[in-house]
């Protein structure tokens, strides 16, 4: 807080009068504290000191503590949290929250912009937010209090988070006096939507906290306030500071309110944090004049941003021109160019992959690009690294692909170093000293040694990771520590692990008071569950878990369909091999010498003694092939199932669809998760049927296409 600004809501003898009466008091205090809570995190214009305010809440968790009667849950005291358990359950909006579409670019919003006009026939005021690179949130009030949260979900129905929201101590627990008038009469309930996000400080000092503990820090601010709003201990939400900016209804005919900037007054003045980086705009040229300021100032705001909303800001003219099936007509998103960073390239180093690959990676001086911390880029193979000209040493640009990966442009010429020299891929595998090889006609170069420890690392992580035997709990620093304490080599050591190898598994770190940590019996149980668990994932898994050379996921699928024994699988000849569809004859002869090496034939032996299922469902446990000679894409997330597009994908194939990554007029349907993107945009078109997550799952309940398509 601050020494004195504006009065307070109550004055001294106000408050001194309810000092007789219990109840008074406690609720004199609630809304003196709520008041000055407002001024400090909505307005940043603190009124009273922080020893007072401190004052002021000591008061009321004792009467609250002596006087049990008067407890309320939007009680200031209450927003601490605590832990709760299985607090997620589903909730249904109480109006679809869409997505927006996205301008990439100033001249793809003018092109909107310039629409958007000749459709109505006249210009309109269009109301400029910053879109806030966070989590979306609902929050619904009754007679003024704070009574559920919930978390955007698919749109429909999200997941209760209420007892979380409660801690963020932006958000109003009650509506502030007056606020009420503004609503329509009999509109008690309604619900206001917004976005969670962690401010950038917050962020860097959660993951420093983390990189302090051993652990792995969170990607980007966004990440982190969608974790720290889905925790289960709501005490640890308490301290993760984070902080909301609201800016929408679910119904905009529940307020006496004619747009959206009065809607914005009104939430500012019912107590909601409001951005202040806002604008009514007249024509087109002040929305683009904006967007061209808040581009130059991003990287000061004190949290992440990643373009601006621009919505027609009359609400009977937003009615009238409606939603197109995932988004409103009178809204878009312009979304920045990728932002561009540069730093210091401190060095280039090797890392090996588990199918022996040598990719160089370059090590930076930490700089914040779009949202998250980059330290390191992948530079792919030698010739991209002289084609891009990038030496240790060098000032290099910086920009991540897709606003997601890290990317090196190249080197800033004018200053580099007079001592920076071109780089080589070295002549010897940096983790076991074995030579280096270049094969024919490939850009990588490869260690050949099957000891080299580098590559033992990352099978290891292969076997376990989701799309192959998807054993939950065993990462990368699970596995790392595992390999240090000499207790699996190979992948067929994971299951002679014993629950006590892993619970005494030394972490590599200590208490406050110098004791080791170890992993623990919990954590211990749940990974020899996940592990016995895995033993039945079938033998597509386990051929793709093996890292054959050139053998992904989809081969690895055709092949157990082909050979749906590992028996049979290793007395197929490469004549065989080849004639499975999307093998060919190059992935076959790496199947061949791999499934006659002596040391490969050794581990799949151990596996299969160990209990790990070599073989695929057979014809009496297979699904039905009901989804025959259909062609389905995925895109979007699919939130309500939790599957990945890899696990949905193998749904689909498991009835005899087939899967492929992009839309083209062959396909059959496409299936749009959540945040659907450019694929769904092609399949409407071209034409192609799309159906939402619920016909999805529809499909896998029933076994049956979806209506109006038949396979061939």
């Amino acid at each position: 807080m601050a020494q004195d600004t504006e009065p307070t809501l109550f004055d001294t003898d106000t408050l001194a009068e309810t000092a007789g009466d219990t109840g008074a008091r406690i609720e004199a205090l609630r809304r003196e504290i709520e008041h000055n809570s407002y001024l400090y995190y909505a307005e940043d214009n603190p009124a009273i000191s922080d020893a007072a305010f401190d004052s002021l809440m000591r008061e009321l968790r004792t009467l609250e503590a002596a006087h049990p009667e008067f407890y309320d849950p939007n009680s200031p005291t209450q927003r601490v949290g605590g832990y709760v358990g299985d607090q997620f359950a589903p909730v249904t909006h109480a109006a679809r929250m869409y997505s927006i579409d996205d301008a990439m670019g100033l001249e793809e919003l003018s092109v909107w912009i310039d629409r958007t006009f000749d459709t109505l026939g006249r210009t309109v005021d269009l109301c400029c937010e910053l879109k806030i690179d966070g989590s979306g949130i609902a929050l619904t009030y009754e007679d003024g209090r704070l009574v559920r949260a919930a978390t955007r979900g698919d749109g429909t129905t999200g997941e209760d988070v209420t007892v979380n929201i409660r801690t963020i101590k932006d958000v109003p627990l009650r509506l502030r006096e007056g606020a009420a008038a503004d609503l329509t009469e009999g509109d008690e309930a309604f619900e206001l939507r917004g976005e969670v996000y962690m401010p950038k400080k917050s962020f860097e000092t959660l993951n420093a906290a983390a990189e302090a503990q051993g652990k792995q820090g969170f990607a980007n601010a966004r990440n982190a306030a969608a974790g720290s709003l889905r925790q289960k201990d709501a005490s640890i939400t308490a301290h993760r500071n984070l902080s909301t900016f609201i800016y929408a209804t679910a119904r905009n005919d529940q307020f006496k309110l004619t747009g959206q900037w009065e809607l914005l007054e009104w939430l500012r003045r019912a107590g909601f944090h409001v951005n202040p980086d806002v604008a009514l705009c007249h024509s087109k040229d002040e929305v683009l004049d904006f967007c061209r300021a808040v581009g130059e100032k991003r990287g000061s705001l004190p949290y992440d941003i990643d373009g601006v909303v621009v919505k027609v800001n009359d609400f009977a003219t937003q009615d009238a021109m409606g939603f197109t099936a995932r988004a409103p007509r009178w809204a878009i998103a312009y979304k920045f160019p990728p932002e561009e960073k540069t730093t210091l390239l401190r060095d280039i180093t090797v890392q090996v992959g588990r199918t022996g690959a040598l990719t160089p990676v370059a090590e930076l001086v930490p700089v914040r690009v779009s949202g998250s911390v980059v330290a390191r880029a992948t530079l792919h193979n030698e010739d991209e690294v002289h084609r891009k000209d990038v030496r240790v040493g060098d000032t290099v640009i910086v920009r991540k692909a897709g606003d997601v990966i890290p990317e090196i442009l190249g080197p800033v010429r004018e200053l580099r170093p007079p001592q920076a020299e071109v780089w080589h891929m070295p002549a010897t595998c940096p983790s076991c000293g074995s030579p280096v090889v270049h094969e024919e006609g490939e850009a990588v170069a490869r260690c050949v040694s099957i000891d080299c420890p580098a590559q033992a690392r990352e099978r290891l992580v292969h076997w376990a990771s989701r799309d192959a035997m998807d054993i939950e709990g065993l990462g990368d620093e699970v596995i790392g520590r595992l390999l240090a304490a000499e207790r699996v080599v190979d992948v067929a050591d994971y299951y002679n692990l014993t629950e006590y190898d892993l619970a005494t598994l030394d972490m590599g770190r200590v208490t406050k008071d110098g004791e080791a940590i170890h992993l623990g019996g919990v954590v211990a149980k749940k990974i020899m569950a996940q592990l016995e668990e895995s033993k039945t994932r079938g033998l597509a898994r386990v051929l793709f878990g093996l890292g054959i050379r050139h053998v992904g996921k989809t081969t690895a699928a055709a092949l157990a369909k082909a050979f749906p024994t590992m028996e049979a699988l290793q007395k197929a000849s490469v004549d065989d091999l080849a004639a499975v569809d999307g093998v060919g004859q190059v992935i076959a002869e790496s199947i061949h010498v791999f499934m006659r090496t002596p040391q490969n034939i050794e581990v799949i032996d151990r596996l299969a003694h160990l209990g790990v299922s070599m073989a695929e469902a057979t014809a009496a446990d297979a699904r039905p092939q009901t989804l025959s000679g259909l062609t389905f894409v995925l895109t979007g997330s699919l939130v309500k199932s939790g599957m990945t597009r890899g696990e949905a994908g193998d749904a689909l194939k498991a009835m005899g669809a087939k899967v492929t990554g992009s839309v083209s007029k062959k396909t059959s349907c496409v299936v749009a998760g959540e945040a659907a993107g450019s694929k769904y945009d092609k399949a409407v078109a071209l034409g192609v049927p799309v159906i939402d997550e619920d016909a999805f799952l529809a499909i896998l309940d029933t076994g049956e296409p979806p209506a109006g398509l038949s396979a061939e």
